[in-house]
C-alpha cells in the first residue's frame, strides 16, 4: 500500500476538498486524485463521492479513515527509530575492563545527554563487518597488523596509546623493582592465555617477541582474568602484561605488583573504526571528544610495532 495515497486520502479527507488537500501537500489537485484514484483500485473500494460541497467519504472510506490514521502514525515511529540522532550509539569496546570501556565512559560523563549501547565483540573480522552493516556505530581496535588490511569504506584514527606494566606476585623475581626494562624482561616467562591466534593482540605481542626476545607463553585453557590473578599471585615463575588502563580487582592476600616498563615503553595502539558514510551525531561527538581528551599517541620513548599506523590516523 503506498504511503503517500494514504497520506493523501487522510489530508482530503480532513481539508473536505481535493483542491485544499492539493495545496496542504504542495501537489496539483490533478495529482491528489490520481493517488485517491490509486488507493481506490488497491483496495477495491470507492473512499469518496464527489458533492457539490466537496468530497466525502463514503461507509468503506470511514471504516478505513481511522486505520489510516494509524499506518502514517506507525511509519512516523518507524522513520523516527532510525532518524540521525534518534537512535543509541551502539560502540564496540572489546572487553568491558580494558581502555576502550574506559574512554566510552569518559565520553559518557562528558555527555549524559548521548544514548549509547556499548558492547563487546571478540573478532575484529566481526566488528568491521557489523561496522559495515549498520549493526555499530565504532569500534575500538589496534589498525595494521600483516594480512588485515581494513576494507576502503573503513575510516580509523589512532586515539590513545596505552603502556603496558608487568604483573607479578609477591615472590617474583622482578616483584621488588620499580621499574623494568623490556632487555630485562627476556629471561623471564610471560604467560598470557588469553593471546588467540590470528587477532590483532596476537600480532602485537608476536612483534613485541621478535623485536626484543621475550618469552611469551600462551599455553593452558584461558578461564579467564580471576584465574589469570590466582596462577600469577600464586606461581614466582610466571608474570603477564596488562594494560595500564585495564581494570582489575584483586583479594589484598594476593600481593601483586604493576611494574612500569621502560626503555622504551611498549604501549597498545587504540584506533576508533567506523563506516565512512555513518552520520550518527553522537560519532562526531564521540571523535571530536576522543581528539580533544585522549593523551597524543606516538610519544617519545614509547614502542609499537612496526605496523602500527600513524597518529593521525586517516
Amino acid at each position: 500500500m503506498d504511503l503517500d495515497g494514504v497520506a493523501t486520502f487522510v489530508a482530503a479527507t480532513d481539508a473536505g476538498r481535493f483542491q485544499e488537500a492539493a495545496v496542504e501537500l504542495g501537489v496539483t489537485q490533478q495529482a491528489v486524485s490520481k493517488r485517491v484514484a490509486a488507493l481506490e483500485r488497491a483496495l477495491g473500494v470507492r473512499l469518496f463521492t464527489r458533492t457539490a460541497r466537496g468530497a466525502r467519504l463514503t461507509i468503506d472510506g470511514q471504516a478505513f479513515l481511522p486505520h489510516a490514521r494509524e499506518l502514517l502514525r506507525v511509519a512516523e515511529r518507524a522513520a523516527a527509530s532510525v532518524r540521525a540522532g534518534r537512535r543509541p550509539l551502539r560502540v564496540d569496546v572489546l572487553s568491558s575492563r580494558g581502555a576502550g570501556s574506559g574512554l566510552m565512559r569518559a565520553f559518557h560523563r562528558a555527555h549524559p545527554q548521548a544514548d549509547l549501547d556499548v558492547l563487546t565483540l571478540f573478532e575484529m573480522d566481526a566488528a568491521v563487518a557489523a561496522l559495515r552493516s549498520g549493526a555499530i556505530d565504532a569500534t575500538f581496535r589496534a589498525v595494521g597488523a600483516p594480512g588485515r588490511p581494513l576494507p576502503e569504506d573503513i575510516a580509523y584514527v589512532r586515539v590513545l596509546d596505552e603502556p603496558l606494566q608487568v604483573l607479578t606476585g609477591p615472590a617474583h623475581a622482578l616483584a621488588g623493582a620499580r621499574s623494568v626494562t623490556l632487555p630485562q624482561l627476556a629471561g623471564h616467562r610471560i604467560w598470557m592465555p588469553g593471546i588467540v591466534a590470528g587477532t590483532e593482540w596476537a600480532a602485537y605481542y608476536d612483534a613485541m617477541v621478535g623485536e626484543f626476545g621475550l618469552t611469551i607463553e600462551a599455553t593452558g585453557p584461558n578461564f579467564g582474568s580471576d584465574a589469570l590473578l590466582d596462577t600469577i599471585a600464586d606461581t614466582p615463575a610466571l608474570a603477564t602484561f596488562m594494560g595500564e588502563h585495564t581494570r582489575l580487582v584483586w583479594p589484598a592476600d594476593h600481593g601483586l605488583r604493576r611494574i612500569p616498563v621502560t626503555g622504551p615503553t611498549p604501549v597498545y595502539p587504540h584506533c576508533l573504526l567506523w563506516h565512512r558514510d555513518n552520520g550518527h551525531p553522537a560519532l562526531a561527538a564521540l571523535r571530536t571528544h576522543l581528539a580533544t581528551t585522549a593523551p597524543p599517541p606516538a610519544a617519545p620513548g614509547t614502542w609499537t610495532p612496526p605496523w602500527t599506523p600513524p597518529a593521525a590516523g586517516v
